[in-house]
């Protein structure tokens, strides 16, 4: 059972691939991240070294508990690395033609029993299952943003996904810590198909001058208690991939609402993605 997994793969070298990596590293699991490249794989296993060591400086984190988690983490350039594990979950660039020869690589490299999963945001499991030859054995693990830090994690299920692999993912993701709760495979899933027509709304009052976007996020926090306005939170999720879940969402549904605002297509155009680029909505 994944539960009890010795290591879980990971896919991808972004900060959310280090995020789960640091995860699952912390939940007493073995993390393999497999990136395309010995420097990707260095610069996310530093990600994830430079942020416990801010932990420990700000007397969060102790070092011996740092040194467990960074000796959790190991790094492969070869999917062969990826053989033993339990649970292979992949976190590349959110385009369903790169992720499914990921997929097809995936089934040629781990062991038949293993789990596949993406930690697609809006893109369809289904489409990623369709193209190995054990389809009941994929599904979502979604993760959000910061995932060290955010307690909530997606399981989503395809129609072709097996009781018993939805089963075991939400078995592996109560192992790790994580509040894990069931969806079915539609685009957005649950949280963003109803956070992303409210950010979209917020850039077009912005548009429209119905308020400064300071204001408009001070409103939120206090209005609804929020911990961020909606602004902030965009420049956190980055405006690019805002962009292409609001497009995905729109190309499914054909709801006016998820139709990506005009000022956000600029802001992305202009390469002010967020905080990732020092600049989005705010400059940071």
């Amino acid at each position: 059972m994944v539960g009890s997994a010795r290591s879980i793969g990971i896919v991808g070298s972004g900060v959310m691939a280090g995020g789960i990596a640091e995860v699952v590293a912390r939940g007493g699991l073995r993390a393999v991240l497999r990136a395309r490249s010995v420097s990707s794989a260095a610069a996310a296993v530093n990600q994830v070294a430079g942020g416990l060591a801010r932990q420990v400086d700000k007397g969060k984190l102790e070092a011996a508990e740092r040194d467990r988690i960074l000796a959790n983490i190991t790094t492969a350039t070869d999917l062969a690395a990826l053989h033993d594990c339990d649970l292979v979950i992949e976190s590349v660039v959110e385009d369903l033609a790169t992720k499914q020869g990921l997929f097809r690589d995936l089934e040629r490299a781990v062991n038949p029993a293993a789990l596949l999963a993406t930690n697609t945001s809006t893109l369809p499991v289904l489409g990623l299952a369709k193209v190995v030859a054990r389809p009941e054995r994929v599904c979502g693990i979604h993760f959000f943003n910061p995932a060290p830090v955010l307690p909530l994690v997606e399981v989503v299920r395809p129609i072709t996904a097996s009781d018993d692999t939805i089963d075991r993912a939400l078995e592996f993701v109560k192992s790790i810590g994580k509040d894990g709760v069931q969806v079915l495979d539609r685009a957005g899933f649950i949280v963003n198909a109803l956070l992303f027509p409210y950010l979209n709304s917020a850039i077009r009052m912005l548009e429209d001058g119905t308020a400064s976007m300071e204001d408009i996020d001070t409103a939120m926090k206090g209005g609804c208690n929020f911990p961020m306005g909606p602004f902030a939170l965009l420049d956190l999720v980055g405006l690019d991939t805002s962009l292409s879940i609001l497009t995905t969402l729109h190309e499914s549904f054909g709801d006016a609402n998820f139709s990506p605002r005009p000022l956000l297509r600029d802001l992305v155009a202009r390469g002010r993605l967020g905080r990732k680029t020092k600049a989005g909505f705010y400059v940071y």
